[in-house]
């Protein structure tokens, strides 16, 4: 922890660095733009590899068809309706206020590639489903990736124990391995960062920073209505406790999600406040809590999807319906395979961009006030997972 609290001060210092360095020497910044280049490089090389083992451990980890449909197909039943209603309400409220609207704030450069994906019904069923999953993973299709390996996932369930038990070992270890690697390319952030912030002050001024704020105010505006109003109603409707009583009985866990802005960091305490003072089964707790530490990112997918569209306001681009569903789908479920650790989201966000064509090196911008915003969201992932473990916890009993 401290070595990423380390990385946290360095990327700050390197968010000032690269917008002097951006100011005052434009046409250099411009021509370092290969560093960030690599960066953004790296970080989309670990999406599909992660997401993959992520899902696919989460599932296989239930150990039985009968466990999936027990208390499996309740957890990813809540996760996907949560996530998705965080997503929704992200985009409602993105597009009720504009953050960054005028247009036209930073220059999409031409190779850019953005356009409209209108897909009729038919086409939009059939592209969730991969007629070849080598090409899906080439082509870094996420939807039909996921659809695989959901689908491999339950499949393997119904396998001989050991050989379950070599799949589990063995995408267990990838998924270690990715996350290994998650750490070796966040620790680049601060360079990365530099290098980006630098070419886009160096290409359009300071005005994309100064657009922040309504940014910044967006989503805490979206964070704190699903805190406050979208969990606790489906806690008090579906889970019948209380959940402000409950709130004051797991706050430590919240407190300690906010400081670190890491779910997983936050887990050991989340399981015993959970079971401690929650009054949640023991094996209820054991089984959603990390997984949910790994798929339930409700505050990451808002802010995503409010991120992108603020992309797009202040790169003057008009965002269809068909784009925003296609942001919509994408954001939900992307957020599943989201490692819990500080900056996870960023992986995430370079997957969102590229699927309806926005230019990645514009996460540069939102990084500058991403840490901030990065402690609310991580303890919105955290309180949504402590609700579902105990509104979950009154369908097992």
């Amino acid at each position: 922890m401290k070595k990423l609290l380390k990385i946290e001060n360095l990327t700050i210092l390197a968010i000032f660095i690269g917008i002097a360095f951006g100011y005052y020497l434009p046409n250099m910044a411009i021509d370092f733009k290969i560093i960030g280049d690599v960066y953004i490089a790296l970080l989309k090389m670990l999406i599909l590899p992660l997401i993959f083992a992520s899902i696919f451990i989460a599932i296989l980890s239930l150990g039985s068809i009968e466990e999936f449909k027990d208390l499996g197909i309740k957890a990813f039943a809540y996760y996907l309706a949560t996530t998705s209603l965080a997503v929704g309400l992200g985009l409602i409220v993105v597009n009720i206020f504009n953050p960054g609207s005028g247009g036209d704030v930073v220059n999409i450069s031409q190779t850019s590639h953005i356009e409209a994906k209108n897909l009729s019904i038919h086409d939009f069923i059939l592209s969730f489903i991969p007629s070849n999953i080598f090409e899906a993973l080439s082509k870094g299709a996420i939807l039909p990736v996921i659809f695989f390996v959901v689908f491999f996932a339950i499949a393997s369930l119904k396998l001989q124990k050991q050989k379950r038990e070599l799949l589990y070992n063995f995408f267990d270890s990838v998924n270690d391995s990715m996350m290994v690697m998650a750490k070796w390319i966040i620790a680049l952030t601060p360079i990365g960062v530099f290098s980006l912030i630098g070419y886009t002050i160096g290409k359009n001024g300071l005005t994309p920073l100064i657009e922040l704020y309504s940014y910044a105010l967006t989503v805490l505006f979206a964070l704190f209505i699903h805190a406050l109003i979208t969990l606790p109603l489906i806690a008090y409707i579906i889970g019948k406790f209380n959940p402000f009583k409950y709130f004051s009985q797991i706050k430590e866990a919240l407190l300690i999600a906010f400081s670190t802005a890491s779910s997983s960091a936050t887990l050991p305490v989340s399981m015993e406040v959970c079971e401690q003072k929650g009054g949640v089964d023991k094996k209820v707790a054991g089984f959603i809590l990390p997984l949910g530490a790994t798929v339930n990112m409700d505050g990451t997918a808002l802010y995503e999807s409010i991120a992108v569209l603020f992309i797009a306001n202040i790169s003057g681009v008009d965002l269809t319906l068909s784009q925003q569903i296609i942001i919509f789908l994408t954001a939900t479920f992307a957020s599943i395979g989201a490692a819990g650790i500080p900056g996870a989201g960023l992986v995430m966000m370079t997957l969102i961009l590229d699927s309806v064509g926005l230019p990645i090196e514009y996460i540069s911008l939102i990084i500058a006030v991403d840490r901030f915003l990065d402690m609310f969201r991580t303890s919105i992932n955290v309180w949504g997972d402590l609700i579902g473990a105990k509104l979950l916890n009154r369908f097992i009993k």
